[in-house]
């Protein structure tokens, strides 16, 4: 701590180590935190002992799970190393580092040569656009030949890896360096000599590659590889204003959660207020990390990278200050897994604690199935389920199993479409316009606003692109995640007095609901790209089988005794071939396959019959919108919006088929308020999802894909027998929600509850409902509880240590799945868990809302019954005879 002053005078550099497995690159890590005298002692993977090996599942499988930081200094510079993990598994680990590298080191074995999973990494880095050092490892082992792997790497890589070792003759260095740039090429033939300034500036745009040979177990090349990455790097320049780079969350040993951030400008001062959209926190510590140790710090500069506590809502991905957000990223799992829990654990309880892990492995994407009552996962690999049941373990001390893996499916559209999502039940309001267009293959999904501020005002135009961005839509096909898209909000409409935030968030799920399902839509699956190598005389089988598999290939190319075959093939048909190339090829076949992306799929109908989803009938994604008539509100079919909608956005699209079809079948009749109720459990989970607690290659298949579009609401609803209804009320709740009841309390606690239970009796007999009125007695000592039957409702006591809301919670997991029960309590923890057990909720507004309206409909009924009713007496007698008449009947007077 001593020398503070001085590393602030430091420059820092953040450079990343990056390979297939097994190529040696945690054994390069210890051997440069060595030579630079960082360690003092060189641990080896095999001896369990390496120093950036700090897990103990990293430590027995030999392997690099997670990226770990260690320092070293070179010359004027702070050297922030990062080692990230070479299984292909954990590769979604390894590119969370890119985000942040100044500059990368590819490890490539000297025997291996370029395998599949280096010609991934070299794409990654050429998409973040990271300058690139090679280190070719293992070059003391027999058979690794310099000259052979440079050829290697300059033909499957880039022509620009250029041999930067001692060993080549300064000319021929010279004018490989020349060939690199036009610009230099010139300076080169005017002077003859190239400088080293610029040296480091074709590396720095990626116009030169620089490759080094050695052994890093044997400490061969390290020096000059040291000195390489001394002289031919630079340090970025970095604004004096604030901005960081968040990569990565992890937790400590005590629990604390960690985030890892790169200081992109300015610095990070401990207690520093950081912020995002919506909160606020302090920096409380923080730690720059070494192997497994850290050093707490008062403040980082930029280029540094450290760990800060104290920070809950940040994540992979996030730009803090200055600094940007990143998009998707590129390294996606293909796989789908149910997480299978032991009989006595609580998978509720369980999701949460897994959604922790997910913070750490955005990847995941942990998903909670309420139909099925199950866990799901997207996981890379074989491997990386290992690692995951371990941690699991460790963590939360509960042995959990993986299920089937099954493919994860896209869904993207044809053509531009317009959806309409309206959300307007009583005293809300918003309406969403949004342009659905496809987009180039590979694209991800893109947000934009072409809506006039006279129409929407900004803060709500971005209230909407955040509800875009915020959640992973459904398409409408097998009810997969969307991608390839561009959506633009084109219209919208809000109500001076009754719009609030969460009413533009169901509008603009329900308006790209809509879209979708107006559009014609397309499935796609994942697709590898494959570098398959067999005997020559075995190439005729391997063209046959990626017939079979759906792939596409070129070539053959021969290279001496083998032919090389690439190309592409679905995951879902080329899984597990690589066991078959080794059968038939008897060892001699190699394949390398990497994720290429998504494409069409090419069983699309036998994926969307196996799936079965039936979009309307996702309660979670509804397509409806929900619009307001006769102060109440009433859901209309996706197929109905646009007749309902009260913007007309005139954008000119042609009709769809999917809008040709449903124009030629009868359409189906809106709901009135009286039928509301069969909609009210999709009301509800709306209203607590919104304000409850709430992240170019030709087409290989163009020739076999197909475009399939939504069957047209297939399913006729069947009459069903009437439900028998149950409503129970918690009764102090209520009693203090009432402002006349309330005032009544505080002076006689009794009164305010017979006055209550006099009410619901009128309102019971009335709706004709089963009326369980609950009132706490659990602070009476030794109350044992009591049911009375006061007049046609039931009045309950609770015993001692037992609330009203867990006696509702308890009544509602009894009856619930039997008879249809709503709660009228406006406690939001209770609403939360009755409407987890099925049941509906009506708040204590809402209730007294509806005993008005029953009070008004008597009324009125009452007055109509009389003016149909015959003459009496009384309406024909003098005023003062009429009067004393009614006191005599009301016992106020006697006749003499």
């Amino acid at each position: 701590m001593g020398n503070t002053s001085e590393n602030k005078e430091k420059q820092h550099i953040c450079i990343g180590l990056l390979a297939h497995v097994d190529a040696g690159k945690t054994t390069l890590a210890e051997s440069l935190l060595y030579h630079t005298g960082a360690i003092r002692k060189m641990g080896r993977v095999d001896h369990q002992n390496a120093f950036l090996d700090t897990y103990e599942l990293e430590r027995a499988r030999g392997i690099t799970i997670f990226s770990k930081q260690a320092g070293f200094t070179l010359g004027d510079r702070e050297v922030v190393l990062l080692d990230t993990p070479g299984h292909v598994d954990f590769s979604a680990e390894m590119e969370r580092t890119l985000q942040i590298l100044d500059y990368a080191v590819l490890i490539i074995g000297g025997t291996d040569g370029v395998q599949g999973h280096v010609e991934t990494l070299w794409r990654l880095l050429r998409q973040y656009r990271i300058p690139v050092f090679l280190f070719i490892n293992k070059m003391d082992q027999d058979g690794a030949d310099p000259a052979e792997i440079l050829k290697e790497l300059q033909s499957r890589l880039d022509e620009k890896c250029i041999d930067f070792t001692a060993s080549q003759p300064q000319e021929e260095f010279m004018e490989n360096l020349a060939m690199c740039d036009e610009t230099v090429l010139e300076t080169y033939l005017e002077e003859g000599e190239i400088s080293e300034e610029q040296v480091r500036e074709l590396i720095a745009r990626r116009k030169a590659f620089p490759c080094y040979f050695g052994s890093a177990l044997k400490s061969q090349g390290i020096q000059e590889f040291l000195e390489g990455l001394e002289t031919y790097t630079k340090v970025p320049d970095y604004p004096d204003t604030f901005g960081a780079k968040v990569y990565k969350i992890s937790r400590d040993e005590k629990g604390s959660r960690l985030t890892h951030m790169k200081i992109t400008g300015g610095s990070l001062k401990v207690k520093q207020v950081l912020s995002g959209e919506d909160w606020e926190e302090k920096a409380d510590q923080i730690r720059i990390y070494s192997g497994a140790g850290f050093e707490a710090v008062k403040e980082a500069p930029a280029g540094s990278v450290c760990a800060v506590t104290g920070l809950t809502r940040t994540h992979a991905g996030q730009g803090l200050g200055i600094e940007r957000t990143s998009g998707e990223p590129l390294l996606i799992p293909v796989l789908n897994y149910e997480i299978q829990l032991p009989e006595e654990c609580d998978v509720h309880q369980m999701f949460l604690k897994l959604r922790q892990l997910e913070e750490e492995e955005p990847e995941l994407h942990i998903v909670w199935n309420p139909q099925l009552n199950e866990i799901h996962a997207q996981v890379m690999g074989e491997v990386q389920i290992e690692i995951l049941k371990n941690m699991i373990q460790e963590r939360f001390g509960i042995s959990v199993e993986f299920g089937s893996g099954n493919i994860v499916y896209k869904e993207t559209i044809e053509e531009p479409v317009e959806g309409t999502g309206h959300f307007e039940p009583l005293r809300h309001y918003a309406e969403v316009h949004l342009l659905l267009e496809p987009g180039e293959q590979g694209s991800g999904l893109e947000f934009a606003v072409s809506c006039s501020e006279d129409m929407l005002d900004k803060n709500w135009q971005r209230l909407i692109l955040t509800h875009l961005e915020e959640k992973a839509h459904k398409g409408v096909l097998t009810g997969s995640d969307i991608t390839d898209m561009k959506i633009t909000l084109v219209a919208g409409k809000a109500h001076l007095k009754h719009t609030e935030g969460g009413d533009f968030r169901q509008a603009t799920y329900r308006a790209v609901r809509q879209g979708l399902r107006k559009a014609r839509s397309v499935l796609l699956e994942p697709v590898y790209e494959y570098r398959l190598e067999v005997p020559s005389d075995m190439v005729g089988r391997a063209m046959t089988d990626i017939q079979k598999m759906y792939g596409t290939f070129q070539g053959p190319e021969i290279e001496g005794e083998m032919s090389v075959l690439t190309g592409v093939a679905p995951v879902v048909t080329m899984g597990g071939y690589q066991s078959e190339v080794t059968a038939y090829t008897r060892g001699r076949g190699r394949l390398f396959c990497t994720l290429k992306g998504y494409q069409p799929c090419h069983n699309a109908e036998e994926v969307i019959e196996a799936a079965g989803y039936e979009p309307d009938a996702d309660m979670e994604n509804p397509t409806g919108s929900v619009f307001c008539a006769h102060g109440a509100g009433f859901v209309v079919n996706w197929d109905e919006v646009d007749t309902y909608a009260h913007i007309q956005t005139e954008l000119g699209l042609e009709e769809t088929e999917q809008e040709t079809i449903m124009k030629t079948q009868p359409a189906q009749p809106y709901k009135s308020f009286d039928e509301i109720r069969l909609d009210q459990e999709e009301l509800e989970e709306i209203f607590t999802r919104t304000y409850g607690p709430i992240r170019r290659e030709r087409n290989a298949f163009q020739k076999t894909s197909r475009t399939v579009t939504a069957p047209a609401s297939p399913r006729k609803a069947k009459p069903k027998e009437p439900e028998k209804e149950y409503l129970l009320v918690d009764g102090y709740n209520i009693i203090f929600a009432w402002e006349d009841l309330n005032e009544l309390a505080k002076v006689n606690i009794e009164g305010a509850r017979n006055k209550l239970m006099d009410i619901l009796c009128d309102y019971q007999g009335y709706k004709k409902c089963t009326l369980i009125l609950v009132f706490d007695a659990y602070k009476v000592e030794g109350g044992q509880g009591s049911v009375q039957k006061y007049h046609n409702i039931h009045v309950v006591y609770t015993k001692e240590a037992e609330t009203a809301d867990q006696y509702i919670e308890k009544t509602v997991h009894e009856i619930g799945k039997k008879y249809h029960v709503t709660v009228a309590t406006s406690d939001a923890l209770e609403q939360v868990i009755i409407l987890g057990q099925g049941a509906d909720r009506l708040s204590a507004r809402n209730l007294r809302e509806e005993i008005q309206r029953m009070k008004e409909e008597i009324r009125e009924d009452y007055l109509e019954k009389q003016k149909k009713s015959g003459t009496y007496l009384f309406d024909h007698l003098p005023e003062e005879l009429s009067d004393l008449m009614e006191d005599v009947r009301l016992g106020r007077k006697t006749l003499k």
